[in-house]
């Protein structure tokens, strides 16, 4: 048995109910206005942190929460629907979470060796290391206020998430490019 049969389980009972006609209308736009990119260790996940519900965000997941070319292609996507599809909305915040206690095996050099030898790149792993937020949080908002790929319009921000106290800390308060 693999870990996904008792999950497509759970979604035949999920199906067989009435909960997927309960689910509300998920619109265009995110009803929070928000667009939360962090790691994708199971310990952080978004919907729990932030109390959100289906159609309250978007959510990207990367290791260590890092802003990677693929993020911002993904981003600046999201970012010229919007212009495009609702360009009177809101604009969305951006909320980059990276997290404490990230990076676990990577200081075990022999782990790295390992991942190298089956093809892997253990030096761009390491530098996408999150060993201490409040030095990978600003340098992601900063890539992402300065892509010029993306609206300048979007107020991106970043924080520090304590896996032990479930507490978000401020690093970087809400500001955009067109904040100059």
């Amino acid at each position: 048995m693999s870990n996904m049969d008792d999950l497509l389980q759970r979604n035949v009972r999920f199906a067989a109910t009435d909960a997927r006609d309960r689910v509300p209308e998920v619109p265009f736009v995110p009803n929070q206005q928000l667009y939360v990119i962090t790691c994708l260790d199971p310990r952080v996940d978004p919907a729990f942190i932030f109390g959100l519900a289906l159609g309250d965000a978007i959510v990207a997941r990367s290791l260590g929460g890092r802003v990677t070319p693929a993020v911002i292609e993904d981003l600046a996507w999201i970012s010229y629907l919007h212009e495009v599809k609702t360009p009177d909305a809101d604009w969305f915040d951006l909320a980059v979470v990276h997290h404490t206690g990230c990076g676990r095996g990577l200081d075990d050099k022999a782990l790295l060796k390992g991942f190298a030898e089956r093809g892997g790149d253990d030096t761009a792993l390491v530098n996408q290391a999150v060993f201490d937020p409040a030095q990978t949080v600003p340098g992601d908002v900063e890539t992402l206020i300065n892509a010029p790929l993306l609206s300048p319009r979007i107020k991106v921000s970043g924080y520090e998430y304590d896996v032990d106290t479930g507490l978000l800390r401020t690093l970087v308060p809400p500001r955009s490019r067109s904040d100059g």
